[in-house]
């Protein structure tokens, strides 16, 4: 396996063990289950900060990225150059310090920039890492955030072939709870090879029947993808995924990058959609979330951290804000995830098959080859929003 490919299956890898947090947190909180969220963000963000860690610190990291310690530093700076390949995409990566740093680790991760604790710089960073979708940092520095390391990512790109605006009008969509409401819907045919239906029978599976009657879909999913613009970078991948009737986001988000073998065709001779207007933004504070998944040592006395600083110190929170806007033109979305390490010891007709995302549904923005989660969403209140 190269490089790229372990970073890609750590990623995945990743998101499918945070998706039942964010799902927990978000039917738990004030809003109707919607989130958006950016998996390689968080994923980036953590990664970077287990490239400085060691021990038990660097173990329970490992275990939830697949990576600490010196490989995380190379796998994140893999993973930063191939997100390179995918157009209209920006990645960055910024530290900003009280204490020493080593200068192995920042030779280490040599994409990523460091500077003196500044709070007004980083909200200026922010916004100009986002393009202005975001305008200041997630979290509050105070006087015991001994160093910051944040990650920014990007994408605005147009439609390969956009909806035409006047083929949007209102129809149903269903919400989560079973309230129907009348949102703008916009609608196109889809291409040959952009729409199929995955089963949910791993591909391994060796005495599966290959009758199509006896693999249970529980997705269908439609891709559209960026407009090519010069230069050969890939564009990005956008896959809507519609699961089965009460199917949540934890089941039917990572169905978005299943292997072709649990893919099939849909068995008709015209597939289109119908697609609400979307528009997102989500504050998610994960450092319970992470909790919950092993990262304790971190977040405690015990942290070990001492590839990164000779001062002690220890994870206090990992935030992040993501938005994603998807309308007739074009798709825009970015993500900042904060991480702010305190001293150690610190926790906190004809046959037309018509795909009508007219019920809670998940998106998901894949990099230029298909494969990395840069962004994924859940739809399941009112949708709405401005274009793009």
């Amino acid at each position: 396996m190269t490089r790229e490919a372990v970073y890609g299956a750590s990623v995945q890898g990743f998101a499918e063990r945070w998706l039942p947090e964010l799902e927990r947190s978000a039917e738990g909180g004030d809003g109707a289950g919607d989130f958006v969220c950016s998996p390689v963000g968080m994923w980036l963000a953590l990664a970077s900060v287990a490239a400085g860690a060691r021990g038990e610190t660097a173990d329970e990291l490992r275990e939830l990225l697949g990576v600490a310690g010196p490989g995380a530093a190379r796998a994140v700076t893999d993973g930063a150059r191939a997100l390179a390949g995918t157009d209209a995409l920006g990645v960055a990566t910024r530290v900003w310090s009280r204490v020493p740093v080593y200068r192995e680790y920042r030779e280490a991760l040599p994409d990523i920039g460091f500077g003196p604790m500044d709070p007004a710089a980083a909200d200026a960073w922010v916004r100009e890492a986002t393009d202005g979708m975001i305008e200041r940092l997630p979290v509050v520095i105070t006087p015991d955030t001994l160093l910051l390391l944040v990650n920014a990512l990007v994408l605005r790109t147009r439609w390969e072939s956009p909806f035409e605006g006047a083929g949007t009008s209102d129809a149903a969509f269903t919400d989560a709870a079973g309230v129907e409401h009348q949102v703008p819907t916009m609608r196109r045919p889809v291409g040959a090879g952009d729409a199929w239906a995955v089963d949910g029978v791993g591909a391994d599976a060796a005495a599966r029947s290959t009758a199509r009657s006896e693999a249970r879909v529980v997705a269908r999913v439609v891709e559209m993808r960026g407009a090519a613009r010069a230069g050969g970078a890939a564009p990005v991948r956008v896959r809507f995924v519609l699961g089965e009737p009460g199917a949540g986001p934890a089941a039917v988000l990572p169905l978005a990058w299943a292997p072709r073998a649990r893919r099939s065709a849909i068995d008709a001779e015209q597939v289109t959609m119908a697609l609400p207007r979307l528009a997102l933004r989500t504050r998610t504070d994960a450092t319970d979330q992470l909790a919950a998944l092993g990262v304790r040592w971190s977040m405690s006395d015990a942290a070990d951290f001492s590839g990164m600083s000779p001062e002690r110190l220890a994870i206090s929170q990992v935030v992040q804000e993501a938005v994603v806007r998807i309308a007739e033109l074009g798709v825009e979305a970015a993500a900042v995830t904060a991480v702010p390490m305190a001293p150690g010891g610190a926790y906190r007709p004809r046959r037309i098959e018509r795909v009508a995302f007219d019920r809670p549904f998940g998106v998901v923005v894949l990099d230029g080859a298909g494969e990395v989660p840069l962004f994924a969403a859940w739809q399941a209140g009112c949708p709405g929003g401005p274009g793009v």
